[in-house]
């Protein structure tokens, strides 16, 4: 159950979630998130998935997904990298990429040299000097930063680890450039799956482990969201959602006994 229900629970029809710190941490996932996500199937709500992962194509996301326990449909996922690529072939650009070797062929098919923009994706290890002081040159010769996300962290098998975020923050302060981030929390991604459900925003309740990116990030985007204490949530993060009405739960298993439980919103409509 909810130890604090979102607002606009009676109006959910849909619920899109995160991935890492919801349904896994690592390799492993997470104890009981996936009978609730078949649990949420079976009740009839659909559900989509936005993830601000890099460090894999899309592709491999759902092998490993699936190697989880975990079916999604690739159709349902949406990813920044995703964003990023369907806005450089529809204006012609020409990218640095920096980014994990392991999405490195989804952008294969563009030209990169002379390069007018520069693409930050989360290389893990493979950051380095060399790295980023090209991409400060690209930058310093007028070129435009466009950023794959910008969480500060996230939390692997072993502990909490950097994310892409603070990479970003240290481009923008060397170049004194602002990044475009095409990942949550920008409302776009948010509204491209919630476009996908043919849905209204106010319809989709988003779960998520990071406050900033998923729950901020839905309330901006004008869904209910529910920051859920796995993951990479730390006691007290719930106190820091920049917007009124976010629910909190214990696991994505407690939302969806929530949001199944009619005693918790009698009047709402069926999906």
């Amino acid at each position: 159950m909810f130890l604090q229900p979102p607002s606009g629970l009676d109006r959910t029809r849909a619920v899109l979630l995160d991935l890492s710190g919801v349904l896994y941490v690592g390799d492993k996932a997470l104890p009981g998130a996936a009978d609730a996500l078949r649990r949420l199937h079976t009740a009839g709500y659909p559900v989509r998935y936005v993830t601000n992962t890099t460090r894999h194509s899309r592709s491999r996301i759902v092998r490993e997904m699936a190697a989880l326990g975990f079916s999604i449909q690739p159709e349902h996922l949406a990813t920044a990298p995703t964003a990023i690529h369907a806005r450089l072939q529809a204006e012609g650009r020409r990218p640095l990429l920096l980014l994990n070797p392991d999405l490195a062929p989804e952008f294969a098919d563009l030209p990169t040299e002379d390069p007018d923009v520069v693409v930050m994706g989360d290389m893990g290890e493979a950051f380095d000097y060399a790295h980023l002081n090209g991409a400060f040159r690209v930058l310093m010769h007028g070129a435009p930063l466009w950023a794959m996300g910008l969480n500060r962290y996230f939390r692997e098998g072993d502990g909490l680890s950097l994310d892409l975020g603070p990479f970003v923050r240290a481009l923008e302060f060397a170049a004194d450039v602002t990044a475009e981030n095409f990942g949550k929390p920008d409302p776009r991604l948010f509204h491209a799956a919630v476009a996908d459900l043919g849905l209204q925003p106010e319809e989709v309740l988003m779960v998520g482990d990071d406050v900033t990116a998923d729950v901020d990030g839905a309330l901006e985007a004008g869904m209910a969201a529910c920051l859920v204490q796995t993951g990479k949530y730390q006691p007290g993060d719930e106190n820091l959602c920049g917007h009124p009405g976010a629910g909190l739960a214990g696991d994505l298993a407690d939302v969806v006994d929530g949001l199944l439980d009619p005693a918790c919103h009698p009047e709402r409509e069926r999906p």
